[in-house]
């Protein structure tokens, strides 16, 4: 608060008592034509000079005291943050040059882990997208099947919202059966899964490219198909719609059928 605004608020106040006594003598006006107006007497004005404080130069300096601004020798006086000594940092054992080949292979290794995740490992691929909901006949042979062909299962969450109930059923469908099954929602994502169960073949060599879900397969690199079929109707399905992934197909045929790996 400055010293101005204590010198002007008594006299706001004061200006407020004549308005109420002003409005109070045209309310009375208003509802009651025949009753003479009030008269505002100097006694009235000297009551409400009394009620105000009275303000002195003495009150107004040291407001000005309290609140004046700092002068510039005491900014200037002000203590200055040291700047950092950037020499003083740790230094590296070591001066040698970056080894630019050894970090591309290392990020080639990573990559190539990170695609191994998502589904695009070395190798033509072979994905089985199933539901736990679905029917346990048909979970059974698409588990067997796909550990006869190396393919992989994917499904999207747990049964239920429960990790102890989801380990209990793949475990129960697996069996003595040896083959991987992964909870990964990103990978219906990726190839745009949208019934179960959904057959798709990853053309060797397949790299992921970004898109709206993260990374995604190009669309030349694989094929996909949906239906409540087995798989080697699924692969005999796709080798006659794209004779291209012919040789592909019937290599995981052969798995199926116990002719070779």
């Amino acid at each position: 608060m400055s010293a101005s605004d204590l010198f002007i608020r008594p006299l706001n106040r004061l200006s407020l008592a004549l308005t109420a006594l002003l409005l109070s003598s045209a309310v009375s006006i208003g509802t009651a034509w025949a009753q003479p107006a009030p008269v505002i007497t100097e006694a009235d004005l000297e009551r409400v000079r009394r009620e105000q404080p009275n303000i002195t130069d003495q009150d107004m300096a040291r407001a000005r005291q309290k609140y004046r601004a700092p002068s510039e020798a005491e900014l200037n006086a002000a203590p200055v943050p040291a700047q950092p000594n950037i020499d003083a940092l740790p230094q590296p054992k070591t001066n040698a040059p970056i080894d630019l080949e050894a970090l591309a292979k290392g990020y080639s290794a990573q990559s190539d882990a990170m695609a191994q995740a998502q589904g695009f490992a070395t190798g033509p691929g072979l994905f089985v997208f199933i539901s736990l909901s679905m029917p346990q006949a048909t979970l059974q042979r698409l588990v067997d099947q796909a550990a006869r062909a190396q393919a992989s299962i994917f499904i999207r969450g747990f049964t239920g919202g429960s990790l102890r109930a989801t380990v209990a059923q793949v475990q129960g469908l697996i069996g003595q059966n040896q083959v991987a099954i992964q909870i990964d929602p990103q990978a219906f994502d990726r190839f745009t899964i949208e019934r179960v169960p959904s057959f798709v073949l990853v053309r060797d060599g397949t790299r992921p490219v970004s898109c709206a879900s993260g990374t995604c397969a190009p669309p030349e690199g694989f094929l996909r198909t949906t239906g409540d079929v087995s798989l080697d109707y699924a692969l005999e399905h796709m080798q006659r719609r794209a004779p291209q992934f012919a040789k592909v197909v019937d290599g995981f045929l052969r798995r199926i059928k116990g002719q070779g790996n």
